[in-house]
């Protein structure tokens, strides 16, 4: 299992996910993702994104009803996401790796999420944090994702250099496999047939 960047050819496997996860896909770049990717059978595991917010965007009527300016880009984390059979086995975790290393790399030393998520995103560093604490631009922005994708989103906050990475998981990440997917049970109920009354053309009852 390895985690790479995404590529042009990898944008409608991306909306597509995002859509039957009811992720956030607000301004849609391939380029913005990473996906985890199984070496033995090419499979995509999971996906997820850092999204930056540049100066201009702070240039917003926010709190107060007063222009504010940022001072410098914004870095978000949002849109993680882990296909069924591959859930609870480090996918997600070295995903977030993957983008905070990439922030890292492009000078950022904080990285913001708007997740209703938060008791999992907390196990790798990030604290929650008032909305008054958010820059301007993720003020209006969590606004949108309580209305659009997440209803209890809330706001948190990552120092870059604070993030860890629990052992537990970077182990089941060695070890990952996709585990079959068992479908729900289908009963009569489920097509609209009362189970009681009904009666069936192969019935063999007397």
């Amino acid at each position: 299992m390895y985690v790479r960047d995404a590529k042009n050819r990898d944008e409608v496997w991306l909306l597509d996910r995002i859509e039957e996860m009811g992720l956030d896909d607000t301004a849609f770049r391939s380029r913005d993702y990473v996906i985890a990717v199984d070496e033995e059978s090419g499979s995509k595991a999971g996906f997820g994104r850092i999204r930056l917010h540049t100066s201009d965007e702070g240039d917003r009527k926010q709190s107060g009803r007063r222009e504010v300016e940022s001072a410098e880009d914004i870095c978000e984390l949002t849109s993680i996401g882990v296909l069924d059979g591959w859930k609870e086995q480090g996918v997600g975790a070295h995903v977030i790796e993957r983008l905070i290393e990439y922030a890292r790399d492009q000078g950022f030393e904080t990285v913001y999420s708007l997740t209703d998520e938060g008791g999992y995103l907390a196990q790798f560093g990030f604290t929650a944090i008032e909305e008054e604490e958010l820059p301007p631009v993720l003020q209006e922005r969590l606004s949108e994702k309580r209305e659009e994708t997440a209803p209890k989103a809330r706001p948190m906050r990552l120092a870059v250099g604070r993030f860890t990475m629990p052992d537990r998981l970077r182990e089941r990440f060695k070890q990952a496999s996709k585990a079959e997917v068992v479908p729900d049970e289908v009963s009569p109920e489920d097509f609209g047939i009362d189970s009681e009354t009904a009666t069936y053309k192969y019935d063999t009852g007397s």
